[in-house]
């Protein structure tokens, strides 16, 4: 398993960069990070209690971001280039804390290519245990487009 290089890391809010999910220095944001395992994308994560939703519960909507996020790291490292989700349906299964402790696993991978739409499955697992899971549709665009209009930059590993 190798960590992915957020390209965009040296990047401050004045150039554009403050994602709530991957940007380092975004105060209130998550601060993900990725992690290539063979056909899929990985983040570990630790929730903190102002993520919450219900008492000690990690909101659902928060849920969503860090698979819609990691799903996102998919089309970036493995196609090398951007998209947007157009259908995200989640399933939750069990509720998962944000007490001091509690890690989590983001894995997201790519089912299947039907032209520029990447069919992708991810999950959330905490302490072990399969909590949240989701099929996603990303409309893909082209290389060039993702670079000319969407300042893409290539997503590499660490050796």
């Amino acid at each position: 398993m190798k960590k992915i290089i957020n390209p965009y890391e040296g990047m401050g809010r004045e150039e554009g960069y403050h994602c709530f999910a991957c940007a380092p220095r975004n105060e209130h944001g998550l601060h993900m990070e990725f992690y290539e395992d063979g056909d899929e994308v990985v983040c570990y994560w630790t929730p903190k209690e102002h993520f919450q939703g219900w008492t000690n519960t990690l909101h659902g909507g928060i849920q969503a971001t860090l698979i819609d996020e990691t799903a996102g790291w998919v089309i970036a490292r493995k196609m090398q280039t951007s998209g947007m989700t157009t259908n995200l349906n989640i399933k939750y299964k069990r509720p998962i804390p944000t007490t001091e402790g509690t890690k989590v696993e983001i894995r997201a991978h790519i089912r299947e290519m039907k032209r520029n739409f990447a069919l992708m499955e991810a999950s959330i697992t905490c302490n072990g245990e399969l909590c949240t899971t989701a099929e996603l549709t990303f409309y893909c665009f082209s290389q060039e487009k993702a670079r000319e209009e969407f300042h893409f930059l290539p997503y590499e590993v660490e050796e």
